[in-house]
Parts: C-alpha cells; structure tokens; sequence
C-alpha cells in the first residue's frame, strides 16, 4: 500500500515537472511564432510525461498545458489555438501512454510505435476540435488548413519528436531513471 502511495506522488512530482517544461520550453523555441509553429516545444513534455507516468497523467498534464499557458503568457491565442491544443495534447500524452504501457515489451520499437499512434490521433482529433469551432463561429476549418497546419508545417517538429524523444528514453533507460520493460529478447525489440 506504501509502495503505491509512493509510487503516485513519484508520477505527480514528475507530472508537474513536465507541466513546468512545458511552460518554460517555448520561450527558448517559440518566441518567433513562425519557428514555434514548425518545432512544437510543447508537445515534447506532454509525450514524455504519457511515457513515462502513464496515460492518465500524460492526458492531464496535455490538456492543462496549452491552456494555463494562454493564461499565464497570452501564447497561443485561447480561442481557437490553445482550446483545440488542449485536446491535441491531451490525447498525445493518452495515447502515447497507453499504447506504450500496453506494449509486451516496452523498447525502441515500441515507442516509436506509441509515437506514431499517438502522433496521428492527436492530429486528427486537432482537426475535429478546430473543425467543430469553425462550425461554431462560422469560419470553415478546410482540408488545406489541416493538412497545412497538422503535417506541412509541424513536419521539423515531428522530426524533432521522433529524434529527441527515443533518445531520451533510452539514456533514461541506460541511466535507470527509466527502465524498458523485457520479458525476453526478440526480434521484435532487439537492440
């Protein structure tokens, strides 16, 4: 029961680290709104936050950041950006977290595999969200500004994701910090 309790107050101090990156990260990255925009400094900490304390603090620490961070600094914009961000986020940090949570084996191969996962339907729920408010206030979200704004432009960022993520884990993992979880070796996730 003590090891539990422990175990969670371990997730939130770890959660609010995140949440503190994530406030923190964009003004290194996003004070040229343009290069914000293509690196996406605050996705990193909501993906590593799912990660590693699992889905349900990756989905809170995801929905909360977009939004007290318009509070706090103005950027993004509250409406539309950072209430469509707060369900982008919220999901990458739920998705990345369960998929990799569930995993067999929790290695290389299967976080990229939870990346993508989580990648593709934070987008794709982006655009729902930004597509309702357009409905809502009679601005149409299009197909072009979906593409554009989910693929196009955050292309850097998703390199950036992709690159910078996995080689976290995996220094946390050679540290202890962090373990893979390896029932037994397999082609599956050799490394």
């Amino acid at each position: 029961m003590e090891k539990k309790s422990e175990n969670r107050i371990q997730k939130m101090v770890l959660s609010a680290m995140f949440l503190a990156v994530g406030l923190i990260l964009p003004f290194f990255i996003g004070q040229i709104p343009k290069i914000g925009a293509m690196l996406l400094p605050m996705h990193i900490p909501v993906f590593l936050c799912g990660l590693i304390c699992g889905w349900q603090y990756g989905l809170a620490v995801g929905f909360i950041l977009p939004l007290m961070r318009s509070v706090l600094f103005g950027m993004p914009a509250m409406f539309p950006n950072a209430v469509a961000m707060a369900f982008e986020l919220g999901t990458y940090g739920l998705l990345a977290g369960y998929f990799y949570r569930s995993s067999r084996w929790q290695c290389v191969i299967s976080l990229y595999r939870s990346l993508l996962i989580a990648m593709i339907g934070g987008r794709l729920v982006w655009g729902i969200v930004r597509t309702l408010i357009g409905i809502a206030v009679g601005e149409p979200f299009t197909w072009q500004m979906f593409m554009a704004g989910a693929f196009l432009t955050a292309g850097p960022g998703i390199v950036v994701q992709l690159t910078l993520i996995p080689a976290l884990m995996v220094a946390l993992d050679r540290t202890g910090l962090v373990t893979f979880r390896r029932k037994k070796k397999t082609a599956d996730c050799a490394e």
